[in-house]
């Protein structure tokens, strides 16, 4: 398959080199890239499409897939629910949507929440994800439904379930149980496992315990909500008399392979803590704006500590999410250069990240996957190495994915979905979300 007339934006040395081109690639494979005068390509005709081995890009830019390093996949159905109870809390919302949503999930629902996000998912150009689940009355054997829908989807998934002990310890067994089942039981490449907590207020220090067993075993890290609302800070260190950070490293649960997502009230020993283990902060921020919970301090946060974006569920596109760190910067007050820097470190820290669960991830380069998106966006000045920023901050980001390849095939071209009834999927959802709609 050849991919013609395209900007390919390789990854070299934590920087972006366009090439204008065409990409040809086999069995899962970048074979070639050759390398065209754009110049001409701007003169020529316009280029005949009867041959189906060739997509032409027409001028397009490519990519590499879009990460998304803290998704719920669960939360999908929640739309138009009728919630009662107050809204008018972090604390109130956990326990008036989320942790009444999750206890009505079963199996049907789950499968069809994730078929619904793993779509929005290809939409948006993003075929990784780390996904943290819940669903406490269909625990056992849930995150395989969740790897099963990836896998015919052709994705690539990092997936936990969340253990807690909100619900009794029985219920907190059978989470932990959970994930160390599925790392056990995987029989896909495609598909790797974390340990997932909640967060610290609502796990004993029994759990960490088991935690701590099970990474060091395992070699894994864990995925966890860190410091989301004061809430977790107050009742962490009522229940237990240590704050978030503090027991997470007591335990050892802090490693260069673990996510701590949202990391919102921190103090500077919290950060120093962080930034001494290698664990990476995975920021979230239309949900915490949605949620009314605040922002991270972003600029407290040393240099080197490792930054992903999620979008904790409430859509499937981080790109947006790192688009919003960016102008969240801005408003702040600080310098272009200053945040354009920033924007970038996150960019490669992402790749950093997910290279710890898939090596292979590629960089656009002969012999990589062929993992890549194609934008629709043609850039209107030259693009070079030197400002490809300004073009995906302002551009890229700004435009809709065209298509998306992963691992040689095509998961959406021209808009439209490859090998997917997408109108019978959303059928099946409905149904799955009218049962929800009725028993919430």
């Amino acid at each position: 398959m050849r991919i013609n007339n395209t900007w390919i934006c390789q990854v070299e040395n934590k920087s972006i080199k366009p090439v204008f081109g065409d990409l040809i690639f086999t069995g899962g494979k970048i074979e070639q890239i050759i390398p065209k005068d754009h110049a001409q390509y701007i003169k020529a005709p316009k280029s005949d499409k009867n041959d189906t081995s060739v997509f032409d890009a027409e001028g397009g830019v490519t990519t590499l897939p879009n990460v998304n390093f803290h998704e719920h996949f669960y939360s999908r159905l929640a739309k138009g629910l009728n919630l009662t109870g107050p809204m008018d809390s972090f604390l109130n919302i956990l326990e008036n949507l989320w942790w009444k949503l999750d206890l009505n999930l079963d199996k049907a629902m789950v499968r069809a929440s994730v078929q619904m996000g793993a779509v929005e998912s290809i939409r948006n150009g993003v075929t990784y994800t780390f996904d943290h689940h819940a669903s406490p009355n269909f625990t056992k054997g849930s995150l395989a439904t969740i790897g099963n829908v990836l896998s015919e989807l052709n994705l690539r998934g990092v997936l936990c379930f969340e253990t807690s002990d909100r619900n009794g310890s029985a219920k907190a067994k059978e989470a932990m149980d959970e994930n160390i089942s599925f790392f056990n039981k995987r029989t896909n490449d495609d598909l790797k496992a974390m340990v997932g907590l909640h967060a610290s207020f609502t796990v004993s220090d029994e759990i960490l315990e088991q935690a701590a067993k099970a990474i060091q075993k395992y070699n894994l890290g864990v995925h966890i909500h860190l410091c989301e609302g004061l809430a977790d800070r107050e009742l962490s260190y009522a229940d237990h008399g240590e704050m978030p950070v503090q027991r997470l490293e007591k335990f050892g649960l802090l490693n260069d392979r673990s996510i701590l997502s949202h990391a919102i009230y921190l103090e500077p020993n919290d950060r120093d803590i962080i930034l001494e283990k290698g664990s990476a902060i995975a920021y979230n921020p239309d949900s915490n704006m949605n949620n009314s919970v605040g922002l991270p301090a972003f600029s407290k946060m040393p240099t080197d500590t490792p930054i992903i974006t999620g979008t904790d569920g409430m859509h499937a596109n981080p790109v947006k999410s790192l688009k919003q760190l960016f102008l969240l910067e801005r408003h702040n007050g600080n310098s272009f250069d200053d945040v354009f820097s920033w924007f970038q470190k996150i960019y490669f820290d992402q790749l950093d990240f997910v290279k710890k669960y898939f090596p292979d991830f590629a960089s656009l380069q002969v012999n990589d996957r062929a993992d890549f998106i194609i934008w629709d966006y043609v850039p209107p000045t030259p693009l070079t190495d030197q400002n490809f920023w300004g073009h995906y901050i302002y551009g890229i980001t700004e435009r809709p994915v065209n298509s998306v390849v992963q691992n040689g095939k095509f998961l959406m071209k021209d808009y439209g979905l490859v090998n997917i009834d997408e109108e019978q999927v959303n059928k099946d959802i409905y149904k799955q979300g009218a049962r929800l709609f009725n028993t919430f």
